[in-house]
C-alpha cells in the first residue's frame, strides 16, 4: 500500500535509516569548543564526547567515582618539601611544599581521522605534513573541514598533555580556569609571562609553538609518562584531570588552524575539535544542526560491570562487558522554543527530553505523598521517567564592588550587607520554584547542594539571616523583616534616608526567550514588596560576559553545576584569589573577605571529615551574613526517554555519558 511507505514529514534523511543514531536537541549554541576556553553546560555536551583527559568517573557508581580514561591507573599523590625530598603520605598539609602526579598514558590510542596530520608519504621527513603551509589561495577552495581530501592520525602521546596544559597559559586565549591554576601548577605564571613576550615576535603563520617553551610543573618523562607539581596540597586536582581542560592537544592542530585565513572560515578549534574520544564533530552548524559520528579510531572500552543496586533493577547492567561505544552517531537540531521540542519528543523524532512548566502537568502527575510518576498518557506510550537531584546552584549575584550593592568600602560595608539581605529576603525562591520549576528544586541555604559533602540537612542547615524553623521545616523570614534591614541600611520605605531619592536596583540578564518576561515581571513584583525599583538590562550572551569580566554588572543570574563532586568546587566561587574582575577568575561577584579566605586555604587541603565539615559550616555562616549571593535553589532533574533509548543514567558531573 502505498500509505505504508516513508512518512512524508519526516524531518531524517534517508541516508540515516538503518544506523543506531541518537536523536537530541540543544536550546543555547556552543561558544567554544576549544577545550582550555570551554566552561558551559551547552558546550560539554559535545567535548566531552571528543576530548579524553586522562580519567574520568565511572557511570553507575555513585558516589562518584574516579576511574582511569587514557590513563594506565588513577594516579597517587607523591608528597614532597621546600627542598624536594620525598614526605610521607600522612604528612601535614603545612610540611607539604609540592604535590607531584605522575601519570601514565596507554599505549597504542589514536586520535580521530583530521587533515592535520596528513603528510606527505614520499617526503619521508617529519616536516612533510600536506596542510601546515597552505596559501590563501589554496584555502579559498576550503570550505569546511570535510574539504581536504586526506585525513590520518597518530599516536597519543604524553607531549599531547603536557601541550595541552601549556595552551591554559597561551596568551591569545582566555581560559576561565588559568587563574585558579595559577595557583596551583608550578611556574604556570611564569610561563604565561615569558608566552605574552614570546607573543610579540610570533611567526608569521600566527603560530606559537610551545614545545619550544619549558613550564617549570609539567614536564615529559617519556613516550607515555608526564608528570604534573601543584604547590602545597590539593587532593581535588585529581577532579580537575577528569575535565577536558587537561585534554590532549596535538601540536599539528594547533599549528593546523593557526594559519592565516582558518579562522575567517570558521576552521578553528571552537569549531571543529581533535580528540581521541568515541566520536567526533562532523557537521557544524550551531544555528540549526551538529552531529557526533563515531571516532573510528577509538581505542577499546567497555560498558560497566558494576553499579548501585539500583542500577540492577533498572536493567543497567544488562549490556556488561560489551564493547563502546553503542550509538553510531548523534544528531543534535537546535530547538529555539520549548513547545516544538516537547512535540517532536512526542512524536518520536526525538529521544530523550527534559519537562518544560508548561507540560509538566501533562506528563507527570505528583501522588498525595508527593511522589512523581508518569501520567497514564506518557507511560501508555512506553516512556519512563528519570529524577534526581542536580548537584547545581542558581544564584543571583551582587556585584561586591559596586558603590551601591557591594561590600568592598570597610565605611558602608554593614550597611550595604544588610540591604542585599533585605533583597534576598523579599525575593521568594519558594514561590518562585512552585511557579516556574513546577516544585522542582530545593530552595538554597547556601552554595553547596545536596549530596555534595559539607551540606547540612534540617535545622543544623537553614540560613538564619532569611529563614526560621518552625514546625519542623524552615520559613522564610516576613517582608516586614526584609523592611527593617532596609531601613537600617540607610532606605526606609526604599528612599534614601539623607536625600529622598528611591532605591533603584539593575540586574543585568541575557533572558530573551520563553517565559523570560513572565519572570522579570515576578521579580519586580517581589522588590515592590519593599518599595525597591529593578532596572532590567537585557543584552547578548558577549556583552553580558564582558559586563562580569570587568564588574559593570549590580546584579545578575547565574548558576553553577558541580565540575567535581566537592564542596571546593562551590566554595571557590567565592574566594576573593577568583575574583573575576581582579583575578580572571570564577568568583563574578568578586566577593571578598579575608577571613572566608584563611577558612578557605585551609579547607582545601583536608580530607573529608568532622574537621572539614566544622571549617564548611564557619565559612557557610559568613557567606550568609555577608549575602554575596541571594540564595536561589538547587533544581531537581526531571527527564523522559522513549522505551527504545536505554542504559540512560542521570548525572551532572560525568559528561562523557553518550
Amino acid at each position: 500500500m502505498s500509505g505504508c511507505g516513508e512518512a512524508w514529514n519526516n524531518p531524517y534523511p534517508a541516508a540515516e535509516s538503518g544506523k543506531n543514531i541518537l536523536y537530541t536537541a540543544f536550546i543555547d549554541r556552543p561558544k567554544h569548543l576549544d577545550p582550555v576556553q570551554s566552561y558551559s553546560e551547552d558546550e560539554i555536551a559535545f567535548t566531552a564526547q571528543i576530548y579524553e583527559p586522562p580519567l574520568q568517573y565511572h557511570y553507575l557508581k555513585r558516589p562518584y567515582t574516579l576511574i582511569p580514561a587514557t590513563a594506565e591507573a588513577v594516579p597517587q599523590p607523591r608528597y614532597l618539601d621546600a627542598e624536594g625530598k620525598e614526605l610521607p603520605a600522612n604528612s601535614p598539609a603545612a610540611q607539604i611544599a609540592f604535590t607531584d602526579y605522575l601519570i601514565a598514558i596507554k599505549p597504542g590510542i589514536r586520535y580521530q581521522p583530521h587533515a592535520a596530520f596528513a603528510r606527505n608519504p614520499a617526503a619521508g621527513d617529519s616536516a612533510a605534513y600536506l596542510y601546515h603551509d597552505l596559501s590563501l589561495e589554496q584555502l579559498s577552495r576550503i570550505t569546511t573541514l570535510a574539504d581536504f581530501a586526506v585525513q590520518d592520525t597518530r599516536e597519543l602521546v604524553a607531549e599531547d598533555y603536557v601541550y595541552g596544559i601549556k595552551r591554559l597559559a597561551h596568551p591569545q586565549l582566555h581560559s576561565p580556569i588559568f587563574g585558579l591554576m595559577s595557583g596551583y601548577v608550578v611556574g604556570l605564571i611564569d610561563f604565561s609571562r615569558n608566552l605574552k613576550k614570546s607573543a610579540l615576535v610570533i611567526r608569521r603563520d600566527g603560530w606559537l609553538d610551545l614545545r619550544k617553551h619549558t613550564l617549570d610543573g609539567v614536564e615529559v618523562i617519556d613516550r607515555y609518562h608526564y608528570r604534573i607539581r601543584i604547590k602545597g596540597k590539593y587532593p581535588q586536582f585529581l577532579y580537575w584531570l577528569a575535565m577536558p581542560f587537561f585534554s590532549p592537544m596535538p601540536w599539528e592542530a594547533d599549528k593546523f588552524y593557526s594559519q592565516p585565513g582558518m579562522k575567517e572560515k570558521n576552521l578553528t578549534l571552537d569549531w571543529y575539535p581533535v580528540g581521541t574520544g568515541p566520536y567526533m564533530l562532523t557537521e557544524n552548524d550551531p544555528n540549526a544542526r551538529m552531529v557526533l559520528q563515531r571516532n573510528p579510531n577509538f581505542r577499546e572500552e567497555h560498558y560497566p560491570c558494576e553499579g548501585e543496586p539500583e542500577d540492577k533493577k533498572a536493567g543497567l547492567l544488562n549490556d556488561c562487558g560489551k564493547r563502546l561505544p553503542f550509538i553510531d552517531q548523534v544528531v543534535f537540531t537546535r530547538e529555539k522554543e520549548q513547545i516544538p521540542y516537547w512535540n517532536k519528543f512526542l512524536q518520536g523524532y526525538y529521544d530523550a527530553s527534559g519537562i518544560s512548566s508548561d507540560a509538566f502537568d501533562q506528563a507527570v502527575q505528583v501522588t498525595g505523598g508527593g511522589e512523581a510518576t508518569l501520567t497514564d498518557a506518557m507511560q501508555a506510550q512506553g516512556i519512563t521517567l528519570s529524577t534526581s537531584v542536580a548537584t547545581s546552584t542558581f544564584y543571583m549575584g551582587f556585584n561586591w564592588l559596586d558603590p551601591l550593592v557591594g561590600g568592598s568600602n570597610p565605611a558602608t560595608a554593614e550597611r550595604a550587607a544588610k540591604l542585599r539581605q533585605a533583597i534576598a529576603i523579599a525575593i521568594d525562591q519558594e514561590e518562585f520554584i512552585s511557579i516556574f520549576q513546577n516544585g522542582r528544586g530545593v530552595a538554597a541555604q547556601g552554595p553547596i547542594p545536596p549530596g555534595i559533602f559539607g551540606y547540612r540537612e534540617g535545622a543544623l542547615g537553614i540560613n538564619r539571616t532569611m529563614y526560621d524553623w518552625v514546625d519542623g521545616h524552615a520559613q522564610r523570614k516576613p517582608i516586614a523583616e526584609a523592611k527593617r534591614l532596609l531601613a537600617e541600611a540607610g532606605w526606609p520605605d526604599g528612599r534614601d534616608v539623607a536625600t529622598g531619592e528611591p532605591l533603584v536596583i539593575y540586574l543585568d540578564t541575557t533572558a530573551t526567550g520563553v517565559g523570560s518576561k513572565s519572570r522579570m515581571d515576578w521579580l519586580n513584583k517581589q522588590l515592590s514588596q519593599i518599595n525597591v525599583q529593578l532596572v532590567v538590562r537585557n543584552t547578548d550572551y558577549n556583552r553580558f560576559q564582558e559586563k562580569i569580566r570587568k564588574g559593570a554588572a549590580q546584579l545578575f543570574y547565574f548558576g553553577w553545576n558541580a565540575d567535581y563532586p566537592d564542596p571546593e568546587n562551590f566554595l571557590f566561587l567565592l574566594s576573593g584569589q577568583q575574583s573575576a574582575v581582579l583575578h580572571d577568575g570564577s568568583n563574578a561577584a568578586n566577593y571578598s573577605n579575608p577571613d572566608y579566605d584563611v577558612l578557605f586555604a585551609q579547607m582545601q587541603t583536608m580530607e573529608n571529615g568532622p574537621q572539614r565539615q566544622v571549617l564548611i559550616d564557619q565559612m557557610v555562616e559568613q557567606l550568609r551574613h555577608d549575602a554575596p549571593w541571594i540564595w536561589g535553589f538547587h533544581p531537581k532533574d526531571y527527564s523522559l526517554q522513549h522505551a527504545w533509548l536505554t542504559n540512560r543514567k542521570p548525572g551532572k558531573v560525568g559528561n562523557n555519558n553518550i
